[in-house]
């Protein structure tokens, strides 16, 4: 090492370093380092050097540092390789107007939306969901899939006309999760050729995807609309090159979204102390808005009154505490040293940075019995808990799954009021129970990118309410 730069533990590998340690059991691996290290180190992982930051009063430095310390080179990577999107001239004057556009994923416009995909609820559930009195068994990773990637395409990219709907839909759900699949992969040095089918895949979903495709389905967000004319301003009418970001756009919506419905639903029904604590807060918010559960799906909710189920919110974060890995990485654009309160550290161009939320989500000083699920965590009598401590100092970061500074998940606000929709509408209309009494663990193949999914599927059994 040069003077001033961190420890480096690059194991015996050449190239893969540390990867297959750090593969078995991320936290545990990076907490022994720690131990030994402190909280900044550099571990050699798949022919990448990364150093990471793991004190929380720290992680302000990527934001400090940001010019050089780059997100942009990272995901514009990404986007060519996983999505196949074609960089334009005036490439980052595109991404600038594109990131203007998720105003539309917040505030007013997610009030739209939100009746949207209430809507869209009632209909797929009424039509799907309620039309039986009997007990249903489903796989709850599928069922998760099934109903996630279809109220988010219908209330994203618009209603396909109902003949061709079932089809369609089943189709574009299975391929994005075939590719979903190999997204760890992709995200890797193995060319895509390699694959398998994953290739051919991509094309499929891209033409899928493409504005001549879309222009068919009546219905598309305010969002798409906008994304549409800022592409169409860069790339001309190239049908596949728009379809690509749109392709991309989609992966992004559900990719995270289902895992969390599967952890939430999950954890729910492993602690009946949740199933009665909402059970309490939803028919609490229903009476006090004057609203009966009919025989089809009725309830109305703005969303201050969604916001406002705190004990659901909490249910959410914690399952986001225990599943998410998303990491905030960036690339070392020179040599430079990062100055922080508990010294210097010279770091290599080239090289990365990461910011690893397991270090933070799971330190038993700031969450109590971290490794346990606690439907109440992030409440306070009553009320969002929102002060976590570490070393007796307040913290400003202690959950973090979406990453954090001007390039936190522009999506955040949309995944968690569908994850809180259809919780409620589930809980609200039917009865739900566990099949199986399994534990069921995180499987590390995610390990910087977004939420583990679960090392096996568990059956469950749901009936509408009588």
């Amino acid at each position: 090492r040069r003077p001033g730069e961190p420890p480096l533990i690059k194991g015996w590998l050449p190239y893969f370093g540390m990867t297959m340690k750090f593969q078995k059991d991320p936290l545990g691996f990076i907490r022994t380092l720690q131990k030994q290290y402190g909280d900044i180190f550099t571990v050699l992982l798949g022919g990448k050097y990364i150093t990471f930051i793991l004190d929380p009063f720290q992680y302000q430095l990527l934001a400090k540092y940001h010019k050089k310390l780059s997100f942009q080179r990272l995901t514009q990577k990404l986007s060519v390789k996983v999505f196949s999107i074609k960089i334009v001239e005036n490439y980052e004057d595109l991404i600038h107007e594109l990131h203007g556009a998720y105003q539309l994923l917040q505030g007013k416009s997610l009030d739209i939306i939100l009746e949207d995909m209430l809507q869209n609820i009632k209909q797929m559930f009424e039509l799907q969901l309620l039309k039986t009195t009997n007990w249903n068994t489903a796989q709850m990773l599928t069922f998760c899939c099934s109903i996630v990637f279809e109220i988010t395409f219908t209330t994203i990219y618009g209603k396909v006309p109902a003949g061709e709907r079932k089809k369609f839909i089943s189709e574009l759900r299975d391929n994005i999760l075939k590719f979903d699949n190999k997204f760890p992969y992709l995200m890797s040095d193995i060319p895509i050729e390699l694959l398998q089918d994953v290739k051919s895949i991509r094309e499929k979903l891209i033409k899928c995807m493409t504005p001549e495709k879309l222009a068919k389905i009546p219905g598309t967000s305010e969002i798409v609309q906008k994304r549409q004319d800022i592409l169409e301003k860069y790339y001309g009418l190239k049908d596949l090159d728009i379809g690509a970001h749109h392709f991309a756009l989609l992966w992004a919506s559900i990719a995270n979204t289902i895992p969390v419905m599967f952890w939430a639903m999950y954890y729910v029904l492993r602690h009946p102390e949740a199933v009665d604590a909402l059970h309490n807060e939803i028919d609490h918010l229903l009476q006090s808005t004057g609203q009966k559960k009919g025989s089809g799906i009725s309830i109305h909710l703005t969303r201050e009154q969604l916001d406002s189920l705190v004990c659901l919110e909490s249910i959410i974060f914690e399952a986001l505490r225990l599943s998410s890995y998303s990491s905030t990485i960036r690339f070392v654009e020179e040599d430079f040293i990062l100055s922080s309160d508990t010294g210097d550290c010279c770091l290599r161009k080239g090289d990365l940075v990461a910011i690893f939320p397991p270090a933070i989500h799971g330190d038993p000083e700031v969450f109590e019995s971290p490794e346990e699920f606690r439907f109440d965590r992030f409440m306070e009598d009553g009320k969002k808990k929102t002060t976590f401590y570490k070393r007796g100092k307040k913290l400003k970061f202690y959950l973090i799954p979406f990453g954090f500074g001007a390039n936190k998940c522009p999506g955040r606000f949309l995944a968690v009021m569908e994850i809180k929709l259809l919780l409620l509408v589930l809980l609200t209309y039917f009865d739900l129970e566990l099949i199986e009494n399994k534990s069921i663990k995180l499987k590390y193949t995610r390990s910087f990118f977004g939420i583990q999914h679960p090392n096996s599927d568990i059956l469950f059994r749901y009936k509408p309410k009588s």
